[in-house]
């Protein structure tokens, strides 16, 4: 099977644990995460053939990173290291339903120093998927190092996709992400967004947005809402499906555990970017490729951290099987 290539950020999630008398956290907990780097753990935990694309920092948590991203089964060929920037920290704090807030430590972070000569010249070449998030794109050399990649996939025939993951505290406060963004959305074959950032986007209403993606690569757009029905997008049809409810533990990985858990069986069925117009003809297919993922993001809820809360395949085909 062709690989499935994540690029962009690898960080350290700190989980806050424990509360002192005044409601502060008494300790935070490092876990290994970073939204493209938790989808590529997802695609390997599920079976799939991952490799992962970024700069880590030279430090101790690169190789916490490194070390975590390769016990997990992800190929890290494609992983520079840098010693002119630390790698990036993230802070996190759950509410009583598992939502999180984020206060991250990156720019400038290691991360960010990856350019297009980094990309090893036969990166693409056996690659089936190519995806890649907002996340790098909040400085300026950063994200057209991302598009320049998402070109690169597309002249080796791999379908390209795009997860917004918008996360308002890594931008500047004077930079609107929009005009930065909708180049990669273009460039997508395949966007997940959540509900909130459609109707981010949509500041002219969702079909400006769905005209605008059909203009671009983009055939097939998936719209998640935690445990309301997700939403799904096709030039030529759309519908919906009901979502999985459960207890919501932590909802760090959710998204990313979704993306994996779609990428992984795109790439089992060999489903290339001109395969999704006829998946969508297909809609029991569809529906049971999304519900896989949807199954994915459902078990990452349920559990603590980032690359530790992503499920195997066995435990997503035992709850599937168990909640109809």
């Amino acid at each position: 099977m062709h690989s499935i290539l994540c690029f962009g950020e690898a960080l350290i999630d700190f989980h806050a644990e424990g509360r002192d008398p005044h409601g502060y956290p008494r300790a935070f907990v490092p876990f290994a995460g970073g939204a493209p780097a938790n989808v590529a753990v997802a695609v390997a935990k599920l079976g799939g053939t991952a490799r992962f694309a970024g700069m880590l920092g030279t430090d101790l948590f690169g190789d916490l990173l490194l070390d975590s991203l390769q016990h997990a089964g992800v190929d890290t060929r494609d992983v520079a290291r840098t010693g002119e920037a630390n790698t990036a920290l993230a802070f996190v704090a759950l509410d009583a339903h598992g939502e999180r807030s984020f206060s991250f430590y990156r720019p400038p972070s290691a991360d960010l120093l990856f350019r297009p000569e980094h990309f090893r010249a036969d990166a693409f070449a056996d690659t089936a998927v190519f995806h890649v998030c907002s996340n790098s794109m909040t400085e300026p050399d950063a994200a057209e190092t991302t598009r320049e990649g998402m070109r690169r996939a597309h002249a080796a025939g791999a379908l390209v996709s795009f997860d917004l993951n918008l996360r308002p505290a890594l931008w500047p406060l004077d930079v609107d992400a929009r005009p930065r963004v909708w180049p990669a959305l273009e460039l997508a074959d395949l966007v997940k967004l959540s509900a909130e950032e459609f109707a981010w986007l949509a500041v002219d209403g969702e079909a400006a947005v769905l005209e605008r993606l059909w203009q671009g690569h983009t055939r097939l757009l998936v719209v998640t809402d935690g445990p309301n029905p997700l939403r799904w997008f096709h030039p030529d049809a759309e519908g919906e499906l009901p979502a999985y409810r459960v207890p919501a533990v932590d909802s760090t990985a959710a998204g990313d555990a979704f993306v994996g858990g779609l990428l992984q069986q795109l790439a089992e069925q060999e489903i290339g970017a001109a395969g999704l117009d006829n998946l969508v003809s297909m809609l029991p297919r569809l529906h049971a490729t999304l519900r896989h993922a949807a199954a994915a993001g459902a078990l990452a809820v349920t559990r603590q951290g980032s690359f530790a809360s992503l499920p195997t395949t066995d435990e997503v085909h035992a709850f599937m099987a168990s909640h109809a």
